[in-house]
């Protein structure tokens, strides 16, 4: 692998509706300048940013809108956590829900 492809920025983004899935869902993924420009989007509208970058890798393979597999719920589930945690600390500091539709 040359340096370029190393240093190459990976993307995705994830939505769980409780109500209508079972999983998470790839709502948007990108590698280069459309993940450098997912990450401006989440920074602009504060969506809190987990950085897992073998996650993305994984995550940046499957299709936009596709459930997560089975064999990432553990992964995704800590990155959820992390979210909640994220938005607690916004509520507590009167900010609001952030990161959420």
């Amino acid at each position: 692998m040359n340096k370029d492809k190393e240093e190459t920025t990976i993307a995705a983004t994830l939505k769980y509706d409780g109500k209508r899935d079972s999983a998470p869902r790839v709502t948007a993924r990108g590698h280069g300048a459309i993940a450098e420009k997912i990450i401006e989007l989440a920074k602009k509208h504060n969506v809190p940013i987990k950085e897992d970058p073998a996650l993305a890798q994984i995550l940046s393979r499957l299709d936009i809108d596709e459930q997560i597999p089975s064999e990432l719920y553990k992964a995704v589930a800590e990155i959820l956590a992390f979210v909640y945690s994220v938005n607690e600390r916004y509520r507590e500091a009167g900010i609001g829900d952030q990161g959420k539709d």
